[in-house]
């Protein structure tokens, strides 16, 4: 089975108890989707939290480091232990430390909490679905006050074709001689997106710099009364490996299928907490992705710890011998 993104040796490594605790770089839920696949947590830093110094980039604009472990309060602690200025990254200069352990186990009473809708929940597994809303009511019945919100943000990034393109542009910066001197050598879906990046101009690149500065200061409105948002971390359970690779056409759409929810989150500058909430008929993993506002994730942390222990599922693992 896929466990996810190119983060996924992480998350596999804490899924299978190898180790308690591994970081993941996050561009477009390259920590959360192997979290979510794998039964896992993953925490989406705000960029600016948690230096990239020494980490291999791909989009400077949206890379962000993050663990991936059993359970929320051992993301906590680590997030605590990473988090704070560097001055070989400087977009973490600004930026003031956050002590997410004094508040994460405050429970989440009176908290507000909505469910992103729209396009989050559309085209989603019904199984993944139902056990997201669940996890809305559990947290109902923990005391916080539970209802629905449209983000029309999520809809006009989606909509809008240059995104992928900037990220491809960002990474052809580092890895630009590799396309040159060694395309045939690389993975062809991966080279060939890259090299995509060449086409967008400099007049686009920098619109679309400052469409995701309008749109995150936008969304933060949208959000001003709402401290969380639930949604699906990703829209189908984990696919067989020989699946995916049947067909191109079925590659990108599982990747679509996989990013959809997460991807947003990274230009919208969201921080996030994704963690189990459920097994499909078949044995997978359901992850329920908790976004909040930027450079929020002690919410974010405080809710996902809240669901987590008043709740099992971090107690269940896949059977290993699902794809057999």
């Amino acid at each position: 089975m896929a466990p996810g993104g190119s983060s996924s040796g992480s998350a596999v490594a804490v899924g299978a108890s190898l180790t308690p605790v591994a970081l993941g770089s996050d561009t477009g839920g390259s920590v959360r989707v192997p979290a979510a696949l794998c039964g896992t947590v993953g925490l989406k830093t705000t960029v600016g939290r948690i230096s990239r110094a020494g980490v291999y980039p791909l989009s400077w604009t949206f890379d962000s480091v993050g663990p991936l472990t059993r359970y929320v309060e051992d993301a906590a602690i680590v997030y605590q232990a990473l988090h704070g200025a560097d001055l070989r990254d400087e977009t973490t200069v600004a930026v003031p430390p956050d002590d997410v352990l004094a508040t994460l186990k405050a429970g989440v009473k009176g908290l507000r909490i909505a469910f992103g809708e729209t396009v989050f929940f559309d085209d989603v597994d019904p199984e993944i679905e139902r056990s997201v809303r669940e996890a809305g009511e559990v947290l109902r019945g923990l005391g916080a006050h539970i209802d629905s919100v449209a983000v029309p943000e999520i809809m006009e990034i989606m909509s809008e074709k240059r995104r992928a393109q900037m990220i491809a542009a960002e990474a052809l910066v580092t890895n630009g001689h590799l396309i040159d001197e060694h395309f045939d050598a690389l993975d062809p879906v991966v080279a060939h997106r890259m090299r995509t990046g060449r086409d967008l101009t400099a007049t686009d690149y920098f619109s679309m710099l400052r469409l995701c500065s309008a749109l995150q200061q936008r969304v933060k409105r949208t959000l001003a009364e709402v401290d969380a948002l639930l949604v699906p971390a990703t829209l189908i359970p984990s696919r067989p490996v020989e699946e995916i690779d049947a067909s191109p056409q079925i590659y990108s759409d599982t990747g679509f299928r996989y990013s959809r929810n997460t991807s947003v989150g990274n230009i919208l500058w969201l921080c996030a907490v994704v963690l189990p909430c459920g097994f499909t008929r078949g044995g997978l993993p359901i992850g329920l992705m908790i976004y909040a506002k930027p450079f929020a994730e002690a919410v974010a942390l405080r809710v996902a710890w809240a669901y987590e222990q008043a709740t099992s599922w971090h107690h269940r693992r896949p059977d290993l011998n699902w794809a057999r």
